[in-house]
């Protein structure tokens, strides 16, 4: 059994408290890699299907994990942190936010048990919650932040990314504060705004709401998220969100103007921003953007058509970088976006068409 001190080499055993959604995924990806789980939660009920999906086994009374990692919500962070960090383990939390978290720990212990903590955040989710919606590939390819504070030990950062390599995932550096302002940006403020287009739906007629397309869907998924566990987490990260959202006011009061009295050339000039935004989100596995092009593809709505598709498609031997699928509410048919290689998007579609696909760009 380890003794809990940082050694920077993760062997085990680990001690995930919080057995939801991240905390059973975590469960399973490390028991993919044969290390030794142990799983605790204030449900009972979630421990048992954790258990039952090979995610860990309960947590002993009286053992001491070499690795803590503290999966349970915002408010409940600290306490359990401080908790564990008396056992003598290394201790990281996944939460979405860093510095508020790390304030709190640092006036509820001394320097010496602070060193064994290292804040961590895995950028990985769904809407779904709770263990029946883990996976072990959850973290797989997915950026990880590790968050050292200036007075953590090396060996207990090193642990810390050995657990982010070990379920899939690449570590990514960042002080504190750093990861809240970027969490703010890229997931905090997206995640508002997705809610406020989402809460204008409710006053639309059935009629109006019958002309949903793809894009209302993908502006508003994430507007699906548990209130109370998002008020949580933007509730920590309260003073970056809020400057970046009366930033935001001021944006929103500017295109107001373009809209309405403004020249055509104001509004363009800020749809171009928004152009220049979407061009700069780094591609797959973290690497730069690479110029796609789309391919609209009629799927027929009846079991094992996608499956041809895709067939088809490894057969032409085009990779497709993203797909979404949009339903016809008038027809039995589905309309799949296919991106692909902006230079291979004309050689797909001839060869869809070639097989039979009705297919365009």
């Amino acid at each position: 059994m380890a003794d809990g001190s940082p050694t920077g080499r993760l062997t085990g055993p680990l001690h995930v408290i919080g057995a939801g959604l991240l905390g059973t995924s975590l469960g399973l990806a490390a028991r993919r890699q044969g290390l030794e789980v142990w799983l605790s939660d204030v449900n009972p009920e979630h421990v048992r299907t954790a258990v039952s999906l090979g995610a860990g086994e309960p947590a002993p009374t009286d053992g001491v994990a070499q690795l803590v990692v503290v999966a349970v919500p915002p408010v409940h962070i600290a306490e359990v942190a401080v908790a564990a960090l008396a056992t003598g383990a290394v201790v990281t939390d996944i939460g979405s936010v860093k510095a508020q978290p790390l304030e709190q720990i640092s006036d509820h212990v001394d320097e010496a048990d602070l060193a064994r903590y290292v804040g961590s955040h895995p950028m990985a989710g769904s809407e779904r919650s709770g263990p029946l919606a883990a996976s072990a590939s959850l973290f797989d390819g997915r950026p990880w932040a590790v968050t050292p504070h200036v007075h953590a030990d090396p060996d207990a950062v090193t642990l810390v990314e050995e657990l982010v390599a070990l379920s899939g995932a690449s570590a990514v550096r960042l002080s504190p504060v750093e990861h809240d302002l970027a969490v703010a940006r890229t997931s905090h403020l997206p995640h508002l705004l997705a809610v406020l287009a989402a809460g204008q739906l409710t006053d639309a007629v059935p009629e109006h709401l019958s002309l949903s397309g793809q894009g209302v869907r993908d502006v508003t998924r994430v507007a699906a998220g548990d209130p109370d566990l998002y008020g949580q987490i933007i509730r920590a990260n309260a003073g970056v969100v809020g400057e970046l959202l009366r930033s935001l006011r001021g944006q929103l009061d500017e295109l107001i103007d373009a809209v309405g009295a403004g020249s055509s050339d104001d509004l363009v000039e800020i749809l171009n921003r928004g152009v220049s935004g979407t061009r700069i989100i780094p591609g797959k596995h973290g690497g730069a953007p690479i110029e796609t092009g789309p391919v609209y593809v009629l799927v027929p709505d009846h079991p094992g058509e996608l499956a041809r598709l895709f067939g088809d498609i490894g057969e032409i031997g085009v990779n497709v970088e993203d797909l979404r699928i949009d339903h016809d509410p008038g027809r039995l048919v589905g309309l799949v976006e296919l991106q692909v290689e902006a230079s291979a998007a004309e050689r797909l579609r001839s060869a869809l068409e070639a097989r039979n696909w009705t297919a365009h760009r």
